[in-house]
């Protein structure tokens, strides 16, 4: 048995992603002597900037976790705020990102905004909120979600779609007759941020690359923020 691609759909394959091109619209420009002193706050403006041109989706992030053998796991989920303790995100406290997280509560986010040629990278360590915030969060949130979040089994082993089919129907009929059903395992957490970096493309390659690294004060124990610029 072989993993080998067929040569002519490899090539086929090669021809399209070398026929890929990136920022063919005018970027927009990024001084990073005016950002401001948080990451938080850069965070909200380039949000918003996002969205008014139009991104798609761009409260979707990459989660980066760490697995039990110490090997990276990484997945596409959504934003649910972001505030003074860091950027925030649901899942089941039962998922394998639920149990990677605590078993080692650390994480990393990415953000991506081609239109504008924007990534934003968070990395810290992770808490989860308490169970009242958690539950509050959910029931934020659509009755399809509250449906997906009482089938729960998340990233258990599927037997048969009919499985699934039959669980899904049963939690829907639930979240419709009961909007404030609890999902025990679902959980809030918070990234807290100890790095952020901010990266604008160019289109001449000459990107600004503006890292927020979290320091201490040996003294007092608070908190401050450095900036420094990153070589592309």
């Amino acid at each position: 048995m072989t993993d080998a691609l067929d040569p002519a759909a490899r090539q086929s394959f090669l021809r399209l992603l070398h026929a890929q091109r990136v920022w063919d619209t005018e970027l927009p420009a990024f001084d990073p002597d005016g950002a401001p002193p948080t990451p938080h706050a850069l965070f909200l403006a380039w949000f918003a900037e996002a969205v008014a041109a139009g991104a798609a989706e761009p409260h979707t992030m990459s989660l980066a976790t760490v697995d039990a053998d110490g090997l990276p796991d990484v997945r596409t989920l959504m934003l649910h705020d972001v505030d003074e303790r860091g950027w925030h995100f649901a899942t089941h406290s039962t998922s394998a990102k639920g149990g990677q997280l605590a078993a080692r509560p650390y994480a990393a986010l990415g953000f991506y905004w081609p239109a504008q040629g924007r990534q934003v990278r968070v990395r810290g360590p992770v808490t989860a909120c308490p169970t009242a915030e958690s539950s509050a969060d959910l029931h934020a949130r659509s009755t399809g979600a509250l449906a997906a979040a009482l089938v729960g089994r998340q990233s258990e082993i599927l037997d048969s779609p009919a499985d699934l089919a039959r669980a899904s129907a049963a939690a829907w009929d639930r979240a419709r007759e009961e909007p404030e059903a609890e999902a025990p395992a679902w959980t809030r957490y918070a990234v807290e941020p100890r790095e952020a970096e901010f990266f604008q493309g160019d289109a001449q390659r000459r990107h600004v690359r503006l890292r927020y690294r979290r320091t201490a004060d040996v003294t007092t124990g608070a908190g401050t923020w450095e900036r420094e610029l990153l070589w592309p």
